[in-house]
């Protein structure tokens, strides 16, 4: 059994290692860190080695106006999304090893022509700091309402970078001139939540004119979560983490419901939310198209986290064996619900694919710059607390590990550099499709999977729709689970 100490432990030493540009302001900013770690397990004896290959940090999302049609934006910079996307990055790089005739530590030939599968013995299990936005965060509380996602920053003028002009942007940090022209931080959130009261009002009122009526099925929903929930109360939630059994109200996350769905009925105390439902983040200010990444693990315990490109290349899909969180508010079965249960039912996917049977398990050890600990040490003078701006991804690669983004760009990317590579995130979409076209470029025309003979592959569209099997477990994952997940826009897709 996995200690999970041990594994949250290698993935703070992971990210103490990494340079200072990105980290948060110690007392004054705060983020959250995930991380996957391969796992491998020697077939001759009880070795058990652990190697983190993916790490990231991030709080943020960009808004849908912000997203860009040549897909050279990073939207969504969410720890758990950063920390799965620099793990694309290494599997691309450990692929390119095998198709070029090298030694891959990951995987060796598949039975498939063309195709791949995990070496013998090698797993993976990802890694959070703090219960995933959503879903998942929607738990019993006993002190403080700390929510893991925080607003988005919704950043105009100046083609959106924070400073304009030439001067290098920094991640959102208090301009010390007086003539600046972006508000600060702190007025930002302000705004954003002033935004977001009115929109609770006016739901609330919403809800308060339609009370004498009928009951509706939002409603029925809002009871069964108001039973479900004051269940979990007098049980005092046994998966818990040092919650007092008798709790007045739950932790609230910032992601909203999806549109054309039940919407949260806002009551006092636990019957704010409904549970089990699809939520875009981060839920103020201006909306976006990113899931929660509660909602973003769910799918990936039955897709696989390898996404759509790279599975062109592989048999079978690759899942996350174990889910590890980080010392801070947590429930058992809150988060079983949120990443399996949501799922479990699915059935009629395609060879390669299945429901993962995930094992939860939460570390005593809290990231030494998480919400909790930065409240800890934070000193009067310094300012008010405030998520970090940045994001920092690191991955096990031989060029370029670290990638440091703020707003969807490099960090410190000046205005005039807009439009070029040397804006652009290293995860971004169209770096990763460039990184997959170079992987289809350096494999032998003869051991190309069959879906990648196609000559009217042009597009990142094109090359997404090819990969059929994945697909189709989509399909049945969308149709029999999440019918409200959002598509994708194509005209956001059809970069090349």
């Amino acid at each position: 059994m996995l200690n999970a100490d041990e594994i949250a432990g290698l993935c703070y030493e992971r990210f103490n290692q990494l340079p200072r540009r990105g980290k948060p302001e110690a007392g004054r900013e705060w983020t959250l860190l995930a991380a996957v770690v391969k796992i491998s397990r020697c077939a001759h004896s009880d070795t058990v080695e652990k190697e983190v290959v993916s790490l990231g940090t991030g709080t943020k999302c960009i808004g849908r106006a912000a997203m860009s049609p040549s897909g050279d934006v990073l939207n969504d910079s969410h720890a758990e999304v950063i920390a799965r996307r620099g793990c694309i990055r290494y599997l691309i790089q450990e692929l390119h090893k095998a198709v070029s005739g090298g030694v891959s530590s990951v995987f060796c030939q598949a039975n498939e022509p063309g195709k791949w599968k995990l070496q013998p013995g090698v797993s993976f299990l990802f890694f959070t700091s703090h219960t995933p936005c959503g879903d998942a965060s929607i738990i019993p509380m006993t002190d403080t309402q700390s929510q893991p996602c925080p607003p988005v920053t919704s950043v105009k003028g100046d083609g959106g970078i924070a400073g304009g002009g030439d001067k290098k942007r920094k991640a959102e940090e208090p301009s010390e001139g007086k003539n600046t022209k972006l508000p600060r931080l702190e007025e930002l959130e302000t705004a954003e939540k002033k935004l977001e009261d009115r929109e609770d009002l006016k739901q609330s009122q919403s809800f308060l004119s339609n009370s004498s009526k009928s009951e509706t099925p939002s409603q029925s929903q809002s009871a069964k979560t108001d039973s479900v929930l004051l269940e979990m109360k007098s049980r005092g939630l046994s998966g818990s983490a040092g919650l007092h059994p008798q709790v007045p109200d739950i932790h609230r996350t910032g992601a909203k419901c999806v549109p054309g769905g039940l919407a949260d009925p806002l009551h006092p105390g636990v019957g704010y939310h409904n549970i089990g439902v699809l939520r875009v983040k981060p839920g103020r200010g201006e909306r976006t198209l990113s899931l929660s990444c509660s909602d973003k693990l769910a799918r990936w315990a039955v897709l696989g986290f390898q996404g759509a490109l790279l599975s062109h290349y592989l048999q079978d899909a690759l899942y996350f064996s174990t889910v590890v969180v980080g010392k801070c508010p947590y429930s058992q079965e809150v988060m079983h619900r949120a990443l399996v249960t949501r799922c479990s039912h699915v059935s009629d996917l395609p060879a390669g694919f299945s429901v993962c049977p995930l094992v939860l398990l939460q570390s005593s050890l809290e990231f030494t710059f998480s919400h909790g600990q930065t409240e800890l040490h934070h000193q009067a003078g310094q300012g008010r607390i405030a998520p970090c701006g940045a994001a920092i991804s690191w991955c096990n690669v031989t060029e370029q590990p670290v990638d440091v983004t703020a707003n969807g760009y490099k960090h410190g990317v000046t205005k005039k550099a807009l439009g070029t590579a040397k804006a652009r995130s290293l995860l971004c979409k169209l770096e990763l499709f460039h990184s997959f076209l170079s992987l289809v470029s350096a494999t032998d025309p003869s051991a190309l999977p069959s879906s990648l003979r196609r000559p009217e592959l042009q597009t990142y569209w094109d090359y997404k729709q090819a990969s059929e099997s994945y697909q189709q477990a989509w399909q049945q994952l969308h149709s029999q689970a999440f019918p409200l997940w959002p598509r994708s826009d194509r005209n956001l897709l059809l970069f090349r």
